[in-house]
Formats: structure tokens, sequence, C-alpha cells
């Protein structure tokens, strides 16, 4: 029998069949890519009823990654003078990891502007044709200019502001400890080696002199918010006054002042940040998360307190970096103890993963606040034990945020290694399939509580059967993304990031009064569902945003049978009616 994953904010399993809403807005379901044809295909919902009238639509990609425009080839890879990065046998690097990309309509035209998540990394400024039925169409890309913020550093999710502006992300910045304390190259994480290329450089020619010349840590790991001017030009704005952490994307409230922030990666944090004035992201106060347990039922359920991060600007923030600050200028550093206490005037951190003894220097906090954010907000007694922080979305109808998390492991296990340094705040058992939370905001935008809305289940299938290789029940989520809800409908939709969860990551439409999950997408072997994000009236039409990131990039790699059908598709399910 089909089943769904239901938690409510109490907490209790629920399973009933999966449907197709049977309220005002519901997707014809897509079925299980139960065979090797279903797996190689992009499959998308091929109806949606509204208030009982069927509309056809379907999933539509406006682009893929290499498709020639004009001078440009989209997603290709560029160097700080503009030139496209080769690789060993001269030939251009095209990225396939599309991610987040956006509609903005400005000047009377309609853009998108695309992510790849690469380092360096890049966002592509696309001019879109729409059709009286309202097909979307590519008609004109180029890479947006970072040559102004010294590159760009693996960009991954992302949200449209208010004020009409994107705001895009950066994804694990490196260790600047590592770096720092590093006595030849083989000391540091080699991730961060690729971004040598912006400049120019060969990252198999480094040497530990060049590396730190070329590649300064604390430029990047900021959300970056993208405007484009009446001429068409995007022009891009770090905001190292919302901090400096694994971003996925950040998130801006109605009051056009609170942004929620959310973070990527192992011991991460839950930030919020509160800009000075309405519209403008550039000055502003921090704050992290705490959890204060309630439940470990399901993937539990916490009060949250919020701890004050101080208040910082853009400009000296990115003036004390520019003139070289590191890490050491920052903090001092101290030994453990076996019984994870720190010396006198020390204070303890978990964060970045590991188990640190820290004491900021004088004339410090507002720097070591933005630029090493985690490390501070765990000082501070923020909760750094999340685990693959992912998506938000709001729902306005009900002023409650969601919050997936991919994982509910390590940090978030009772009593885990990684709690060392910490307090353990979060005590759960391990739930790899993940989890979607509800926060309740209180007037003034300020999340008070949490509760798990929907997890996954883990399951065990046979060699045998159709679901082999799926560790996660293929009727439930597996291991959430990004996230988008659609206002006035109680619907919200799940983007995977699954490996082993489900072979093949779909998109989820969940009806939030009923719980009903109903598989509206499904993307090939080894992709990643990126950038749902739902536009209601986009000159008379609403669009789903979907992109599939990297076909047979991330498992089934042995699968790829044309080159070709490795390139990421960037496009929408519909169109819909306009759903104002």
């Amino acid at each position: 029998m089909l089943r769904r994953s239901l938690l409510l904010a109490t907490s209790a399993l629920i399973a009933a069949p999966i449907l197709a809403h049977a309220q005002a807005l519901s997707f014809a379901p897509v079925p299980f890519a139960a065979d090797d044809a279903a797996r190689r295909q992009v499959l998308a919902s091929e109806s949606v009823t509204l208030d009982g009238q069927v509309h056809a639509i379907g999933y539509h990609a406006f682009a893929r990654s290499g498709d020639a425009h004009g001078d440009h080839r989209f997603g290709a890879l560029v160097t700080r003078s503009g030139a496209t990065i080769t690789d060993a046998q001269g030939h251009p690097d095209l990225s396939s990891s599309a991610d987040f990309t956006s509609l903005i309509q400005a000047n009377g035209r309609l853009y998108s502007i695309t992510h790849f998540e690469n380092r360096p990394g890049a966002m592509y400024l696309s001019e879109l044709a729409q059709a009286p039925d309202g097909t979307l169409t590519m008609i004109a890309t180029a890479p947006i200019d970072f040559s102004g913020l010294n590159g760009l550093w693996v960009p991954c999710a992302g949200s449209v502001t208010p004020w009409n502006t994107h705001l895009g992300s950066e994804e694990y910045p490196a260790d600047a400890r590592q770096i720092a304390e590093a006595q030849q190259l083989s000391d540091i994480d080699g991730y961060a080696f690729d971004m040598v290329r912006y400049e120019g450089i060969d990252p198999a020619s480094l040497d530990l002199a060049t590396f730190r010349a070329a590649y300064r840590p604390y430029r990047y790991g900021s959300p970056i918010e993208v405007t484009i001017d009446e001429g068409g030009t995007a022009t891009p704005v770090r905001h190292h006054a919302m901090g400096r952490i694994a971003v996925e994307l950040a998130s801006v409230m109605p009051d056009q002042r609170t942004a929620y922030i959310s973070d990527d990666g192992s011991n991460v944090g839950l930030f919020r940040f509160v800009a000075d004035r309405a519209g403008d992201l550039s000055a502003g106060q921090l704050y992290a998360a705490r959890w204060i347990q309630t439940s470990a039922e399901g993937a539990g359920a916490a009060t949250l307190a919020w701890v004050d991060l101080g208040h910082a600007d853009d400009a000296s923030v990115r003036a004390a970096v520019e003139a070289g600050v590191g890490f050491d200028d920052l903090f001092d550093t101290a030994a453990m103890a076996e019984d994870g206490t720190c010396p006198a005037g020390f204070l303890a951190s978990n964060a970045e993963t590991r188990a640190e003894c820290l004491r900021v220097r004088d004339g410090m906090d507002m720097l070591a606040s933005r630029l090493e954010t985690r490390r501070y907000a765990s000082m501070m007694g923020a909760t750094t034990e999340f685990r693959k922080m992912e998506g938000i979305t709001y729902n306005p109808e009900a002023n409650t945020l969601y919050l997936a998390m991919s994982e509910v492991s390590k940090g978030m296990e009772d009593a885990a290694s990684q709690d060392r340094g910490g307090r353990n705040d979060i005590r759960l058992e391990k739930n790899g399939c993940g989890a979607v939370y509800a926060l309740t905001l209180d007037a003034g935008y300020v999340a008070t509580a949490l509760t798990t809305l929907v997890a996954g289940i883990p399951a065990q299938y046979g060699d045998d059967t159709p679901m082999a290789g799926n560790t996660c029940d293929i009727d439930a989520i597996a291991n959430p993304d990004n996230l988008t809800y659609l206002p006035g409908h109680d619907t919200l939709i799940i983007g995977e990031d699954s490996g082993s969860g489900h072979r093949n990551d779909v998109i989820w439409s969940m009806n939030l009064t009923s719980g009903a999950l109903t598989r509206i997408f499904s993307t090939p072997y080894g992709a990643e569902t990126t950038s749902p994000y739902w536009y209601p009236d986009v000159g008379g039409h609403g669009y789903l945003m979907a992109v599939v990131q990297h076909p047979y990039g991330e498992s089934d790699e042995d699968q790829l049978r044309d080159p070709a059908e490795a390139r990421a598709y960037v496009g929408y399910i519909g169109p819909f009616p306009a759903l104002n």
C-alpha cells in the first residue's frame, strides 16, 4: 500500500494513501520511477486542478547547461578577466551544477538569474521571451561580472526579495583557521583549491604561498544580492553584515527587514538578521538560535531562544577583509581539556566540526561575529549542532516558516561525538531521511518554537524489487532540500537532494490541511532537484521553477550513455493560470 509520512506538531505518525489533493489545488501525480526508462527521464505532473477545472501543465526546460547564445555558453565558468576556464585538454569548463534560478521582471522585460554551484561559481543573467500561452524561451545569456567582489564562491539556493532583487548565497566557505595554521598545502582541505582558477592559476601547480595569495577565505560565504538596473545590467553586492556561514539561502520576511539564513553542513546554526532599514540588507543586527528541546518524538520539537551576535555593516567588514584580517587577528586559541572544558577566559565552540577553546581578541567582536559567525555563535551560547540545514519558505496565512533538514544525524543525535565543545542541546534519534520543520513566528517575525511537520521514513527493499537502491520509503520524502509555498492554496512544495535515500530525486506537493503528499516531479539518475520556487503571476501566468542539477553526477555515473544527457536542465513546471 502506498504510504505517506506526516509528522504533525504532536509528532504522531499517520499512514495513508498518496492521492492528489482534494482541495482547491491538486496536481496529477507522477508515478515512482520503477524501471530504467523512467529513471532516465525528467517526469512532471501533466495537469493541475484548480477549483475543479483541469489545466494542462508539464515540465519545460528553457535552457540546458552548455547552450550557446551569441558569444556565451550558458554555464561556462570564467576568470576575473572574463575568459572561459578550460580543462587540461583545452575544453571549456561547462558547469552541470545549475542551482537556484529566479524570475525577475524589470524594465518591461523578463530575466532569469541562474546559479552554477562551482569553485569559482557563476551566475548567469538571461533574458527570456514569454509567448501568449506562457511558454518561456531563453533569448540571450551572459555571466554576471563578479570581479568587483573578487569572484563568486559555490552559489547554492536563493530567493527573491520583496523589492524584486535576486538574493543568492555562497555555501561551504573554507576553514580560515586551517588555512592560517597550515605548514604545507596538504594540511588544507583541497575543496578550495579550484577557486584559484578565477585568478587564472592552474590548481595543479599550486604551492602554499601561491594559494594564500590567490585565495582569502574571509571574502566568501555570505548572501549575495543582485539588482538589475534600467539598462539590464546585473550588479552583485556581498552582504558581509549578514554573516559568513555555509549559506544555503537567505529569505526576507514581509517586513523587508527580517531575514532567516540557513546553514548547510555539519555542526551548523540557524540565523536571523534584522536590517536597520526596510529594503536595505547592508547593515543590521544578527542573531543565532538556541534549541531548547521540548520533545524527542519524530524529528523533535523545541522552543527557540535567540542569541544576539551584535551589529555590523557591509562596508566595515569588507574593509577589514581587504586589509588582510586573518583568523589569528580575531582569536586567541587554547587546548581543550579531555572533559571538554576550556582554560579561564576562553569559551568553547563545537562549530566547524571541531571542538575548540577560543577567546576573541580585544576590539574584534564585530569582525569575529561576521567572519567566523558559526564559531562566534557557538561561543556565545547558540546551538551549532544542526546537520544539513537546507531550504526556507514562508506561509503568510499561518505566519509560519518552514525549514528543511536533509538529515537528522551527527550533532543532532544525543551525545554524538560532534557535541564535544557544545552543550548537547539537540538530543534526537538518527533519521538519515531528514525532516521538514514548522517554525511559529510572532508578530515581529521572530521564530519562537519549532515542531516536526513531516519526516522521511528509513526503509529496506530487496535487491530483486523495483525499489532496490532506495534507503528511504519511496512514498515519503527523502533528504528534503529546497522548499516553496503556494499562498492561498495551503500547499507546500518540497524538493529533494538525496543520494541513496531516493535513487531518483523528486519534488513533492504537500497539502498542509490533510498532510497528503503527491509526487509531482522526478529527475534522472544521479540528479538533484534544485530551485523549486513559486511565481504566482508573471505576465498573466504562474510558474513553479524546477532545475535538474548534474544528471548522472551524484550517483549512477555508470548509467550515463550520452554525455549530452549529463547537462543540467533549467526550467519550470507550468505554465499555470495566474494565481494571485
